[in-house]
């Protein structure tokens, strides 16, 4: 990894997609993908299933020093809990993008307010596992909140690796009409469903896509991206940030980084999406976002 930031003259890597939760929550993750082939048809091997702080420093190993800690609820009344977790996390741990959450609820907004108040930095909603449409109504007012703030949400919203009833880019097209300043990273480019997704980021300047497991032979196997969608990844050059998946990767974190490179979109391209873009989007210092 080392010597491909050197070829590509990054300092450092900015990964906007990496999970950090509350051990019993992430011992829950892990046995999903532990028992995702059944569901699939597919195993997905966990290749960084270690303890919270070898996870930090294995990122670190390969110059990560932005990521996220994504965390989400599914059901009520656990959102703000969360938070908290979150928030106190991103305190004690160099490098972190301060990270929250929501759920259609009650007092969502204000649990969200809070969080921005504290310093929240980026926003997880994950429609599949959450099993909500964004267009709730009991999350109109946290949109209008975020579409005031300007402070990026990460919406996994694509109907992979399964299904659920409200994914899919149709409500997340609606969710934009209402609030169309709002900014969006769409995980996982909105896999299988890149090309809506890859439109909705060409039409709306907030919106963003995310790599995550993108390009990848994992992914490019059951879920490949379209030629016309490659075709456009010059134009997208400023709204693609890297994303992982990290720690629940079933293959080595250099094959995400080394699946963008072999894209043959150049070095400056790879800058961009690595680095750059996230930095500008998290206004990142030098210092928050270099090797220190």
């Amino acid at each position: 990894m080392a010597r491909l930031r050197d070829e590509l003259g990054l300092t450092s890597i900015i990964d906007v997609h990496t999970h950090f939760m509350p051990k019993r929550v992430m011992d829950k993750v892990w046995a999903y993908f532990d028992g995702v082939g059944p569901l699939t048809g597919r195993e997905w091997p966990i290749e960084y299933r270690l303890d919270e702080q070898a996870r930090i420093g294995v990122l670190r190993s390969f110059g990560v020093r932005a990521f996220t800690s994504l965390v989400y609820p599914h059901k009520p009344q656990m959102a703000e809990w969360l938070n908290g977790w979150a928030a106190d996390f991103a305190r004690g741990t160099a490098g972190v993008l301060h990270t929250a959450t929501f759920y259609p609820e009650p007092g969502a907004v204000d649990y969200v307010a809070r969080a921005v108040d504290a310093g929240a930095r980026v926003f997880k909603a994950h429609v599949q596992v959450g099993d909500y449409t964004p267009t709730d109504p009991l999350l109109d007012p946290v949109w209008e909140l975020l579409e005031h703030t300007g402070i990026p949400t990460i919406i996994h919203a694509g109907s992979g690796p399964a299904p659920g009833r409200f994914t899919g880019p149709g409500p997340v097209g609606e969710l934009l009409r209402r609030h169309p300043r709002l900014v969006l990273i769409v995980a996982h480019m909105g896999s299988p469903e890149y090309r809506e997704f890859a439109d909705l980021a060409l039409r709306y300047p907030g919106v963003h896509l995310d790599t995550t497991l993108v390009f990848t032979d994992f992914t490019e196997e059951q879920a490949p991206v379209p030629a016309d969608v490659r075709a456009d990844l010059p134009e997208l050059a400023d709204k693609v940030l890297f994303g992982s998946d990290f720690p629940n990767i079933p293959y080595p974190y250099p094959d995400a980084v080394e699946a963008l490179t072999g894209l043959g979109l150049g070095a400056d391209w790879c800058r961009k999406v690595l680095h750059d873009n996230a930095a500008r989007l998290f206004g990142l210092s030098t210092e928050e976002a270099s090797i220190r």
